[in-house]
């Protein structure tokens, strides 16, 4: 079976790129000399120095390859290449919720790079994946767990973060 193609924008792609160097160059030797210095203490078996500084290293070691899996099945959306006459992933958009009277704005993303509390939602989301393919006027009724909401499509734009 096929991988998952994880889309991200090129500022999330740099954002795990950076992580996962970070992690490599800098973590892993900090979490080695932790380990090193505990074992200079003696007695390994009662050294919570030394397991706290094992579990830590684990940690760093799956989120790198949690990482690396990510990086190698990553596809790029170019935000400059991005058709804003219709919503997509790697544009920002403006709509009308109509119930509520007011207006909301999002990024569409992939869904490693989702985020609700910054308005970055995923096109796998439901009201991310009944926008994609939307343009400007368009009302979209979209199905939540409170029931159907709708939106009205005000604005197209690309995003430069």
């Amino acid at each position: 079976m096929a991988e998952k193609k994880n889309i991200l924008t090129y500022a999330g792609l740099k954002q795990y790129e950076d992580e996962l160097h970070n992690l490599k160059v800098f973590k892993r030797k900090e979490v080695a000399q932790k380990i090193k210095e505990a074992r200079e203490q003696g007695d390994l078996s009662e050294n919570a120095e030394y397991d706290a500084a094992k579990d830590e290293q684990r940690d760093i070691e799956l989120r790198i390859e949690e990482l690396e899996k990510l990086l190698k099945n990553a596809e790029v959306v170019v935000e400059d290449e991005v058709d804003l006459d219709k919503i997509s992933i790697g544009c920002r958009v403006k709509v009308y919720d109509m119930e509520f009277d007011e207006e909301m704005e999002f990024k569409i993303v992939g869904s490693t790079e989702a985020n609700s509390l910054q308005g970055r939602i995923s096109n796998e989301s439901p009201v991310g994946h009944a926008l994609l393919g939307k343009q400007v006027g368009d009302v979209v009724e979209v199905e939540t767990q409170v029931g159907p909401i709708q939106y009205k499509v005000m604005d197209i734009q690309r995003v430069n973060d």
